[in-house]
């Protein structure tokens, strides 16, 4: 008999739920041994949750694949309430919208995007409307709608498994998320690892992601200074006031004169800023007694003051940076792309910068300058240094260079 008339065969259409999960388990220990090996080693199998209870009754066969219901956070959470109601008040829950809000999200290739093999292949992990999810499974991408199981690895689900670092690892490395270098080369990171295994003691402080930024097992990550390093109100600093106006010009949040753009309720409904002294204050209190279980409150405290100071410092970088590709637009030096709102950079657009000293300056937002605040905070001077600061002058460098070349 071929597989195809064995699967049909062993499954009988209208049976009990309960049969009907022995057959999956059955059919499926010949297409997917390790999705039914996996499942045996969960939780959920220990718990009797089987097959049906998240995928439904409806796929019965090969004939009727399509049938299959692929769980969403809302069938986890109809066991896991309080952890799915955490997570949609935190930022992962944003990721899918905040990934959509881009302008070039939109002109990248389909597979990188929707298809889940570029940016989509984190950002999934946010929530999805209906109307999208239809969308998805339209197009063909069917799967990567359920959120939970981009750290609950599926079909295992070990909540051991998320607790570690390494999950972390997919999404928080590379070009403007390197968060996870960043901790593993630290100090924090390196004692982890050397707890992981053996050399140091259980007992052993050794913070990992989940222990600063979900705290005794909360879902709802935030940090204060958000994704963009930018934040309202103005500091009372003039210079970097100004500086950090530029930068909110620069990101399309405030238009040439400093008057609030549509953007800006897109950053306020994407959580990618903190916008106002409460909200921010509320996380840095918040981190700063996470920091206190280890650390001395003085040492916390002075430690994230240096994070902010790195911040000011390459604000101004930045904007030196911004003004100067601003004063070509205005002298025609520049064309100004069509798809431009104002003439004034625009970072969120410059996936597709038509020029060399656009580009450079996109690189040095996304990049250079998220690598040094960044570094600055999970402790590792290397990324502070030589990734960020160091390359943010170069940057500026070169930008002066090309920006010679084109008035002359």
């Amino acid at each position: 008999m071929s597989l195809t008339a064995y699967l049909i065969a062993v499954v009988v259409i209208g049976q009990p739920a309960e049969a009907a999960d022995v057959d999956c388990v059955t059919c499926h220990t010949q297409v997917a041994p390790g999705v039914v090996n996996d499942w045996k080693l969960s939780a959920h199998a220990e718990s009797d949750i089987m097959c049906t209870d998240c995928h439904g009754e409806g796929h019965k066969s090969v004939e009727d694949v399509g049938k299959v219901r692929i769980p969403t956070p809302e069938t986890c959470g109809e066991c896991h309430e309080d952890q799915v109601e955490q997570y949609a008040e935190g930022k992962h829950a944003l990721a899918w919208s905040s990934m959509k809000a881009m302008p070039t999200a939109h002109w990248q290739p389909i597979a990188l995007m929707d298809g889940m093999k570029g940016c989509g292949g984190c950002h999934k992990l946010g929530l999805k409307t209906e109307s999208e999810i239809k969308a998805l499974k339209k197009q063909g991408a069917g799967f990567g709608v359920a959120s939970c199981d981009a750290c609950h690895t599926r079909h295992l689900f070990l909540a051991e498994e998320a607790r570690q670092p390494q999950a972390c690892r997919t999404c928080h490395m590379g070009f403007d998320h390197p968060q996870w270098e960043m901790y593993s080369s630290s100090k924090h990171g390196v004692r982890n690892a050397l707890k992981q295994i053996g050399t140091l003691p259980e007992s052993a402080a050794a913070p990992t992601c989940q222990e600063c930024h979900l705290p005794d097992g909360t879902h709802a990550n935030r940090t204060g200074w958000g994704f963009l390093a930018v934040r309202l109100p103005m500091p009372e600093d003039k210079q970097w006031a100004e500086d950090r106006t530029v930068i909110l010009q620069a990101l399309g949040v405030l238009d040439p004169a400093g008057n609030p753009t549509p953007r800006l309720e897109l950053v306020k409904s994407a959580r990618l800023a903190s916008l106002t002294q409460e909200d921010w204050q509320g996380e840095r209190d918040r981190m700063i007694k996470i920091c206190n279980r280890c650390h001395s409150k003085n040492f916390a405290v002075a430690e994230l003051a240096k994070g902010d100071d790195m911040i000011k410092q390459v604000d101004h970088v930045m904007a030196e940076g911004i003004r100067i590709v601003a004063g070509l637009y205005k002298k025609g030096k520049l064309t100004m792309p069509e798809n431009y709102a104002y003439a004034f950079p625009d970072l969120l657009t410059f996936h597709n910068a038509p020029t060399v000293i656009e580009q450079k300056l996109f690189v040095m937002f996304l990049k250079h300058r998220m690598r040094a605040f960044q570094g600055m905070f999970h402790m590792n001077p290397d990324y502070a240094f030589w990734y960020g600061w160091s390359e943010m002058q170069r940057d500026l460098t070169e930008i002066k260079a090309l920006a010679k070349e084109l008035r002359h």
